[in-house]
């Protein structure tokens, strides 16, 4: 029993480290790639912040000088959509077109660390051109911080981050087996969640245009708790207590989407195997 045991504990330890060698090599290929052409940074930081100015003169001229950081902060979060539409849920597709597909579905490694190495290195390419749009805006704009509680903005940060790439994992995995057909959800999808969640302008609590019916729904959005979260943070200075709400919601996203990412992506490559639909079949 003894010797079992020990043979099961080895076993275990190898197939770890094995995929976390699986999620390092999928970091490392995004951050690489990212430093190859510097130049896609600036332009990548360029249109998130034509969306910002364009916000915030409007809310200047209203005289709303406040709101105006309010548009710095959904400006930096839309870079994180952006990401998680165009390079994280529609990547299985773009692998499956190059040929690698094949390669990932042969690995001895689990499809839940390939993801997780995608998400890793999205999170960190992304966060350089969030942190050059908000660090321009504020500059240009001269927007006030009032960060109180630096703490309460980084477990904001992390949590809102993980429950959006937990989306990015599911969404990937439909992608994965219908392709080319879902992808015209990003087109779809990309301006509504700008309104939804709350990137021009704050979409739940009292100072939302919406009705509680439509607060509801995008408060589904995990970037919408995590925008407003933000924004009180940063620019309206509050605490760790005040925002227990925001951090109740987004771990109960985070904790319903990754299983239902792992979950689904078991099911699409299940069936995707049984209707051989994963490969690339050239006639």
């Amino acid at each position: 029993m003894f010797t079992s045991s020990w043979l099961e504990a080895v076993s275990l330890s190898k197939t770890l480290k094995t995929n976390l060698r699986a999620v390092y090599a999928r970091t490392y290929v995004r951050v690489k790639s990212q430093f190859r052409e510097p130049e896609w940074l600036i332009s990548d930081a360029l249109i998130p912040v034509m969306v910002v100015f364009a916000a915030a003169t409007l809310y200047r001229v209203s005289g709303s000088q406040q709101i105006a950081g309010f548009a710095v902060v959904g400006g930096v979060m839309m870079a994180f959509w952006d990401n998680v539409l165009w390079l994280m849920a529609s990547q299985l597709y773009w692998e499956k077109e190059s040929g690698n597909l094949d390669l990932f579905i042969i690995a001895p490694v689990s499809k839940m660390s390939i993801l997780l190495g995608m998400s890793l290195g999205s999170i960190i390419n992304t966060s350089i051109r969030a942190a050059l749009i908000f660090l321009i805006a504020t500059f240009v704009l001269k927007v006030e911080i009032n960060l109180a509680d630096p703490l309460a903005l980084l477990l904001l940060f992390v949590l809102t981050l993980t429950a959006l790439y937990g989306l990015g994992m599911l969404m990937s995995s439909l992608y994965l087996l219908y392709g080319r057909s879902v992808l015209n959800l990003n087109d779809v999808l990309t301006e509504p969640v700008y309104l939804l969640s709350g990137l021009y302008f704050p979409t739940i609590g009292k100072h939302s245009p919406f009705p509680a019916i439509i607060q509801f729904l995008a408060s589904l959005i995990p970037l919408t708790f995590g925008i407003d979260g933000l924004r009180r943070t940063i620019i309206l200075g509050e605490s760790l207590g005040s925002l227990v709400s925001h951090f109740a919601v987004l771990a109960v996203l985070t904790a319903v989407l990754i299983p239902m990412a792992w979950k689904t992506l078991q099911y699409m490559e299940n069936l995707g195997r049984r209707q051989g639909r994963l490969s690339l079949r050239w006639m």
